[in-house]
């Protein structure tokens, strides 16, 4: 197992974020989460990454245990984060947020191959190399964030709502990069607000409501089992 949570409870304050869940991710595939906005799933990307500290749990990675780790340390375990709203750095060009991607290697030559694997996901990027972050369309920096979280080879990614606020071929060009992403092996949680998108993506998915996973199974099952989640988030 690549990735285990074990009964994690995370607070903000007095409000309890996290109720006690669990959850695995195995190597080599893509999982969902599920829920409406305060449902606690990008509380739980922020846990995993270091961001938050659990009151209570652990959480398990590669077989060591990684929620007492500095969020540096855990980027240099095998987990990276592309977090909800891009966050590209403005006002540095395409080839700069690259590197900052693959700032712990130290190997010219591994960052040459890294730079290499990522133009062929992202081409445009190679063709704006030099142009400013801030620049760029909401897709494409959708685009750097995702790529520059790539450059450090990550085992684990975490994608918190790649396609939110994109236009809708845009949103199915980023959803369709995730595909293949997953295609090559990577192992990722996908957090996505469009429902459709992320079954259709995940191997596997968690339905989570107010801090709990009151769901939870293969997509194939999700949808075609699931009453709750057809209604909830498919509509039918």
């Amino acid at each position: 197992m690549l990735l285990e949570i074990k009964d994690l409870t995370v607070h903000y304050d007095k409000v309890e974020a996290l109720k006690g869940i669990s959850l695995t991710v195995e190597e080599g595939i893509i999982i969902t989460l599920l829920g409406a906005n305060g449902a606690g799933k990008t509380t739980t990307l922020r846990t995993i990454s270091g961001l938050k500290s659990p009151t209570r749990g652990e959480i398990w990675f590669a077989g060591r245990r990684i929620n007492h780790l500095s969020p540096q340390d855990i980027v240099k375990a095998g987990i990276a984060q592309v977090p909800e709203g891009r966050r590209v750095f403005p006002k540095m060009s395409v080839m700069e947020n690259l590197l900052m991607g693959a700032y712990l290697c130290s190997s010219k030559q591994e960052i040459q191959k890294s730079l290499e694997e990522i133009y062929v996901y992202f081409p445009i990027l190679k063709e704006r190399k030099k142009q400013l972050g801030g620049s760029m369309s909401g897709g494409e920096q959708q685009m750097l964030s995702t790529a520059r979280a790539l450059m450090s080879r990550p085992r684990l990614l975490l994608l918190d709502e790649p396609t939110l606020g994109l236009s809708p071929l845009m949103a199915q060009e980023v959803a369709g990069i995730v595909g293949t992403i997953g295609q090559k092996g990577f192992s990722a949680i996908l957090v996505e607000q469009n429902a459709r998108v992320a079954l259709k993506l995940a191997q596997k998915g968690y339905v989570m409501e107010t801090g709990r996973i009151v769901l939870g199974g293969t997509t194939s099952e999700l949808v075609t089992k699931s009453e709750y989640v057809k209604r909830a988030y498919l509509g039918t």
